[in-house]
């Protein structure tokens, strides 16, 4: 039996004590060991990810990564906002673009480019893509461009009852994608040869490392989040330093709450396993939307403050053409270094009409 690597489970405990160093106040040079944690944490949680998918077999793995980060993600957002107030109503909105950007354009644009420069031509399965990409294209819509064209409140926002509405659709939308990819049509998420199909039981890691790894990886999702919103002042001091706008420090954040699907994407697209890697992209970007709109929606509907969905005219275009691009680009199951490419110029004109507005 393979033992589980004692770094795995120590990282994860040092992280969460450097977060009491923070709260104590420390600072300066602690502040670069706790971001040598958090660098650390992305690694162990996905380690103990790759333990869980290994356990349960695919998609399940990597529904599991996605949504862990994801509800992580929203309880961050939820926190900010409740302690910022009406002056966080775009939070929301700016937090799930970045990630919908850095996801479909940086974190796929890596995964096809380092895939196709190792392996050349890769394929993956058609059926379950599509069906995410059209999953994630209403969503997008409907959430981020369409309240810019709603006449019942003003500004590029929802009324209530609005705002209720498109909540219980994202959850229908996330609901049906989820139930397609683990139970209805689990095939499509999987390659022609079966890759990620159901792990034997003699292969599979014993019981105690799959809970082991289950706590390990929710400590370790819980201190990269907390980790990133801690180091969250310096890295908005060092943007405003710069001059550069606040909106990257959106980028920023949400880059690094990403930061353990993209490694595992990342990892997957190394060993030719693509199918995995979209997997995770496209599940992580619906987790996202589908998870934090109807969250957001109830602490909108409990609180009484209005909240700034709609995208301005720029944001817009750019989504759109992520979104269109991403439809074609993995439009025939097989990609090589040239989508990954096309894929990873969107990123930069984002992260650069960010910086120069």
């Amino acid at each position: 039996m393979k033992q589980i690597p004692i770094w795995t489970v120590v990282v994860p405990l040092i992280s969460w004590l450097l977060l009491g160093g923070i709260a104590l106040g420390w600072g300066g040079a602690f502040l670069f060991l706790a971001a040598l944690g958090l660098g650390a944490c992305v690694i162990a949680s996905v380690h103990h990810a790759e333990v869980i998918a290994h356990y349960v077999g695919e998609p399940f793995g990597t529904l599991v990564l996605a949504v862990a980060v994801t509800v992580i993600e929203v309880a961050l957002i939820v926190s900010l906002m409740l302690s910022g107030g009406p002056s966080t109503a775009a939070l929301a909105r700016d937090t799930v673009f970045a990630a919908v950007m850095i996801i479909l354009n940086g974190m796929i644009g890596v995964c096809l480019l380092v895939g196709g420069s190792r392996h050349g031509e890769q394929t993956f399965g058609l059926y379950g893509v599509s069906a995410a990409l059209t999953t994630l294209a209403a969503i997008s819509v409907l959430t981020l461009i369409l309240p810019n064209y709603t006449t019942s409140a003003s500004g590029a926002s929802y009324s209530t009852s609005q705002l209720v509405f498109i909540a219980i659709v994202s959850l229908v939308l996330y609901g049906a994608f989820v139930l397609i990819q683990t139970i209805k049509h689990r095939h499509y998420f999987l390659t022609e040869n079966g890759e990620g199909d159901e792990v034997s039981a003699e292969h599979r890691p014993p019981r105690i490392r799959l809970v082991v790894s289950s706590i390990a990886l929710l400590a370790s999702l819980g201190a990269v989040v907390l980790l990133a919103k801690s180091l969250a002042p310096v890295v908005e001091a060092g943007v405003v330093g710069m001059g550069a706008p606040q909106a990257v420090v959106g980028i920023i954040i949400a880059g690094v709450i990403l930061l353990p699907e993209g490694f595992a994407a990342y990892r997957a697209a190394r060993a030719n396993r693509l199918q995995t890697s979209l997997n995770l992209a496209l599940g992580s970007a619906l987790a996202s939307i589908g998870l934090t709109i109807p969250t957001v929606a109830i602490l909108s509907v409990l609180t009484g403050w209005q909240i700034t969905l709609g995208l301005e005219i720029k944001s817009s275009v750019l989504l759109l053409l992520s979104l269109f691009v991403a439809s074609l680009s993995l439009s025939t199951g097989k990609t090589t270094i040239l989508q990954g490419t096309v894929h990873l110029v969107i990123f930069a004109v984002y992260v650069f009409i960010t910086l120069i507005p």
